[in-house]
């Protein structure tokens, strides 16, 4: 049966309002497994970072979602290797590399594509600000170049970055966004609005965005459902970063309570994924 996996970013738990001082890594995770999140993403790209991650995910029976961020084809390489030794969910690229011509992008992540089918964890590449796929319409020429691509979609920085004019966003452009999460394989959960990439999804004047970031990611349960096998899982990680992605207030403060937001979201993420129509 395919089911969804709801991931907490444990970037998302630092510096949280209320608390004198972050927790440490290994009770961050217990943290975040009391709270009936399934796994936990961060970093994974040392085994410094790597084995005290998956030795405290191993102990409250959870999964992890391993990030990193290569700079060239073989800069992938190490973390590759720990994500298959320690046997995670998947391996999450953000790729640190900006050409400004396609074919060196399409040249970066075709390397990375050929290391990962010797992978038996999935690889997906994110879809993020300053990174290679930094622009939407740029996006959607490496994925007609790369129909084999697999996306982690990460729709907040195409809101932000293309500076979506209204919600409900234009067809146009919400047929783009539909053409990346036809490509998708997990995403990471933050809602944005055109000038701000992290809202708050509590306050009500936001609902309008938190709106059109659930009906993206239905949509993308749906489309992922129909493409993936029967006893495989999606992964949806909440990451509702620290500032300056939180807005802060004159005190410097949050302006929301980002762990119970977290909650809300995993929450909504999981009432999604039960309207399914498409899971098998």
């Amino acid at each position: 049966m395919q089911r969804l996996l709801v991931f907490q970013s444990l970037w998302g738990m630092q510096r949280l309002k209320g608390r004198e001082s972050d927790l440490p890594l290994a009770d961050m995770v217990a943290e975040a497994a009391a709270a009936d999140f399934d796994g936990v993403t961060n970093l994974f790209s040392t085994r410094e970072l790597a084995a005290p991650l998956a030795q405290a995910a191993s102990d409250n029976g959870i999964q992890v979602e391993g990030q990193c961020f290569p700079t060239s084809i073989e800069a992938l390489k190490p973390a590759l290797e720990l994500a298959n030794h320690y046997g995670i969910h998947h391996l999450t690229i953000q790729p640190d590399v900006r050409p400004r011509a396609l074919a060196e992008s399409l040249r970066i992540l075709e390397g990375w594509n050929r290391m990962a089918e010797d992978s038996d964890v999935p690889v997906y590449v994110e879809t993020h600000r300053g990174r290679i796929t930094n622009d939407l319409l740029v996006t959607l020429d490496i994925l007609d170049a790369m129909p084999e691509l697999k996306l982690l979609a990460d729709l907040s920085h195409f809101m932000v970055g293309r500076e979506f004019p209204e919600v409900p966003v234009p067809k146009e452009m919400d047929d783009q966004i539909h053409s990346v999460l036809d490509r998708s394989w997990a995403a990471h959960g933050r809602v944005a609005s055109p000038e701000q990439v992290q809202v708050e999804i509590s306050f009500p004047h936001h609902k309008p965005y938190l709106d059109q970031f659930l009906a993206w990611w239905a949509y993308l349960f749906e489309s992922w459902s129909r493409r993936a096998g029967p006893n495989d899982t999606i992964s949806f990680t909440c990451e509702l970063g620290p500032k300056p992605y939180a807005i802060s207030g004159p005190d410097g403060f949050d302006q929301s309570d980002r762990w119970a937001e977290a909650l809300i979201l995993k929450d909504l993420a999981r009432e999604l994924w039960t309207k399914n129509p498409a899971k098998r």
